[in-house]
């Protein structure tokens, strides 16, 4: 499965193409950031950032798409902005018939890493690890996006495991089915000759 992280941003849009193999390896395909100026007017910047993503799509053909669901903001103006990013990269992947998937920032840590308050540069190391990169992907929105992205690889991954029926070994299940309950019968009337009123009596299976 290939699976395109992005790491929205309002100056730096992160994006990361990771790959998971039939041997269970993870490998990135790119990594990089769409950098735009903040001087520059918004529908410009959304532009080309919208522009960005669609040719990184229709170079690299990812499966699915992964961004960060909830987002922080120092205020409101913020906010609005980075939510209208969010936007923009989500129709991005919804006009090339792409599925997106959302992630907290404590699941993808938690997927990256083990730990849901991971700081921030131990997830980029981990990530180089689980990629087998040299070095840290920079800048680190290229970092974070390919996190994203091993987010949702290890998250499908266990889904499809759960998923799959458990198969019962056919001789455990012949030992089970040859094993046949004894019947038991529970007699109301006393029964003098044993002693005991409404005795459990052992009949043998016919």
């Amino acid at each position: 499965m290939r699976v395109l992280g992005i790491d929205c941003g309002t100056e730096y849009t992160g994006y990361g193409v990771v790959d998971l193999l039939a041997d269970g390896r993870l490998v990135s395909i790119i990594c990089g950031a769409i950098k735009v100026s903040p001087r520059d007017p918004m529908p410009t910047r959304l532009s080309r950032i919208s522009v960005g993503l669609q040719q990184l799509i229709s170079e690299h053909q990812p499966e699915r798409v992964a961004i960060e669901d909830v987002f922080y903001a120092t205020n409101v103006k913020s906010a609005l902005k980075l939510g209208q990013v969010r936007g923009v990269a989500m129709l991005a992947a919804a006009s090339a018939g792409l599925e997106v998937a959302e992630y907290s920032p404590l699941s993808i840590k938690s997927a990256v890493v083990g730990y849901g308050r991971a700081e921030k540069h131990q997830v980029q190391q981990m990530v180089a690890r689980l990629l087998n990169l040299v070095e840290i992907p920079e800048p680190a929105d290229a970092a974070d996006a390919l996190a994203i992205a091993i987010c949702h690889l290890h998250t499908a991954a266990t889904m499809e495991r759960q998923a799959r029926p458990t198969k019962v070994p056919t001789r455990v299940l012949t030992k089970v089915l040859t094993k046949v309950p004894t019947k038991v019968k529970c007699d109301p009337a006393p029964n003098k000759s044993a002693g005991l009123p409404g005795e459990l009596r052992r009949i043998p299976s016919p």
